[in-house]
């Protein structure tokens, strides 16, 4: 998205968290750095867009899910990087029998999303699903009961790797591979080539190879701290957009 589409005061904006696998721990620090230099980025969002691991953290975003510790429990952050611990030390990685990635991440739901949280992100998050009947993209925002909600985040990167209901709506798009986006890793390849796969913006570098490779084995947690610094950088390029960013950083 151009800067100049949010320069003018009150211009309404999305959030699009794409597909990421186990990089959706690149998504977690990108969260993590909005909250603490911009939280009112957050706040402000008028739609969180999602698709497959990257719904969850629209949820999060949306519903107010802590990624980290508290009051003794473990968030969605937590879990995420126990699970990529745990698949690191098996050969299978995630097809290993012994990865329960899913059930633990049901259960972080069931136990930290508020009983109304249906309710809160009903027309505010939008997640990218994959209809079995046609195999076409659809995306759904009303939810009647927080068990639809958490049914919900089955897979939809296949078919919408970075969601957005409309070309003309003003979106800040964030992936973990590098591309055309908002928020992502900046690689500098000897011929700068973009291709549009599943709605999303792919660049071909040797690095994006090997991030498709740790979306279904898990990197370092390191990883994390890429998003938090790359978005970090995107606040400091946009501070006319966000002048009280600016202050924060």
């Amino acid at each position: 998205m151009a800067a100049k589409e949010l320069r003018a005061p009150g211009t309404p904006f999305s959030l699009s968290f794409s597909g990421s696998g186990f990089l959706v721990l690149y998504q977690i620090g990108v969260v993590q750095s909005l909250l603490e230099l911009a939280p009112e980025l957050l706040k402000s969002a008028c739609k969180v867009y999602g698709s497959s691991a990257g719904s969850l953290i629209a949820a999060a975003v949306v519903c107010g899910i802590s990624l980290g510790k508290e009051m003794g429990e473990d968030g969605l952050g937590v879990v995420f990087y126990a699970n990529a611990r745990e698949v690191r030390k098996t050969l299978l990685g995630p097809l290993s029998p012994k990865c329960s990635l899913l059930a633990n991440i049901r259960d972080v739901l069931q136990c930290r999303l508020p009983e109304d949280s249906y309710q809160m992100a009903s027309g505010r998050l939008h997640i990218s699903l994959t209809r079995v009947v046609d195999g076409q993209n659809v995306m759904v925002s009303e939810f009647s009961s927080k068990e639809e909600l958490i049914q919900r985040y089955v897979d939809g990167g296949f078919t919408g790797l970075q969601p957005v209901s409309s070309l003309e709506e003003a979106v800040i798009t964030v992936s973990p591979f590098t591309g055309e986006l908002d928020i992502c890793p900046r690689d500098c390849p000897a011929i700068f080539y973009c291709f549009q796969i599943f709605n999303g913006s792919i660049q071909i570098s040797v690095e994006n190879l090997c991030r498709i490779s740790y979306a279904l084995f898990p990197p370092s947690t390191m990883v994390s701290q890429l998003g938090y610094q790359d978005t970090a950088l995107f606040l400091c390029r946009n501070s006319k957009c966000y002048p009280k960013t600016q202050r924060a950083a």
